[in-house]
């Protein structure tokens, strides 16, 4: 059976997975500082054009969170569901089997399409979902109607101005983390996990803020 998506913090809070999240991207930037101390002699330098990790860990999304994001997005069969940084790809696997919606999923880790493909063939949705390894903010969104995340909030606000580039009426939903001073039209308490959800405006509209 399959079993959720990414990390937990509450609204202004924290807890265990949102700080393994958190130190995992701590102990990256530690990495990063540490490459950039000379090389010892003979020492095997990184390609300059090395691919890009994870922004953050995978922490599956739990499955009555999942059902809720589904039922605030009210997807259907004509909508084109992308969900970014897919993980096990629960989410795009969930609403093409109840509700028959076609879904992309991108995450950039290899591991974790290899795990979502097997479980779209478990789940016999193939015909109408597939996954893609490679970077979200590198991403045609555009033929989007729904967009699903679990992010981090500083990732939320760096893509938020491709999310407010698509279509007016796509419908945006995020658990736990909220899009800086964009307001939400709904805000689900679900347990202690919480689930956003925004409606694109047209362009040229400015959001709606806090």
């Amino acid at each position: 059976m399959l079993e959720g998506h990414h990390t937990r913090p509450g609204y202004g809070g924290s807890d265990v997975t949102t700080r393994a999240r958190r130190d995992w991207l701590a102990a990256c930037a530690g990495l990063v500082g540490t490459a950039m101390l000379p090389a010892r002699a003979g020492a095997q330098q990184a390609p300059v054009n090395a691919p890009r990790g994870p922004d953050v860990v995978f922490v599956p999304t739990p499955r009555e969170v999942v059902d809720e994001m589904l039922a605030v997005a009210k997807v259907g069969p004509k909508d084109v569901l992308y969900d970014l940084g897919s993980g096990d790809g629960r989410i795009p696997i969930t609403a093409a089997q109840r509700w028959g919606t076609r879904g992309v999923g991108v995450d950039i880790d290899p591991q974790r399409i290899e795990e979502a493909n097997a479980n779209a063939i478990a789940a016999k949705v193939t015909d109408r979902v597939r996954f893609v390894q490679g970077d979200l903010f590198e991403m045609d969104l555009s033929p989007a109607t729904v967009i699903t995340l679990y992010l981090l909030p500083d990732l939320n606000v760096k893509l938020r101005p491709t999310l407010l580039k698509l279509k007016a009426g796509t419908r945006i939903v995020s658990h736990d983390f909220a899009m800086g001073d964009w307001r939400p039209e709904r805000r689900i308490e679900k347990g202690n996990r919480t689930v956003y959800f925004w409606t694109v405006p047209a362009q040229g509209k400015p959001y709606p803020k806090m």
